[in-house]
């Protein structure tokens, strides 16, 4: 892997690639967690790159004394990508005065789950049935997930900084 470079989206065109990247992963700019909606455009957001090429992404809001991850994307796995993107956050969080950064995840990303607890995140919350109720806000979610598993609940997992 060249130099990775991870730096806020300097320019309307992060912010379209973003969006798209939104709208192929999440199914459209909004997200919902803990039955709160979040729009894209509302975000902080950090973009990796390798030379000139756009190879992941996190957006996260800081409020108060918490920093919630909305969304880690990186392309290819074992790369290390994801990894140095979510320690940014957490350095971004540690700047602001955060105490903790959190994130929900849905009961089917077996893949999330392994990567974040291997990087000190621990399991605090399910919230059964979470996603159900945020299909009424963005009736996009899937009902089936990843491994064939039904999507019902949000699983909230936290780091303390």
């Amino acid at each position: 892997m060249t130099q990775l470079n991870i730096l806020p989206p300097r320019d309307a065109s992060d912010w379209d690639w973003l969006a798209r990247l939104w709208t192929e992963e999440w199914g459209g700019t909004t997200m919902v967690t803990r039955g709160r909606v979040h729009r894209l455009a509302d975000l902080a957001g950090l973009i990796a790159r390798e030379g000139d090429a756009r190879v992941g992404a996190a957006t996260f809001r800081i409020e108060g004394a918490e920093c919630e991850l909305l969304s880690l994307n990186a392309s290819g796995r074992g790369r290390g990508v994801g990894t140095a993107l979510l320690r940014a956050v957490e350095a971004a969080a540690r700047e602001a005065g955060c105490g903790r950064v959190w994130l929900i995840t849905s009961n089917d990303n077996l893949d999330a789950l392994r990567f974040y607890r291997r990087r000190g995140y621990r399991l605090v919350a399910v919230h059964a049935g979470a996603i159900d109720e945020a299909r009424r806000a963005k009736p996009s979610i899937p009902l089936i997930g990843n491994h064939g598993i039904p999507i019902h609940d949000e699983l909230e997992l936290e780091k303390r900084l």
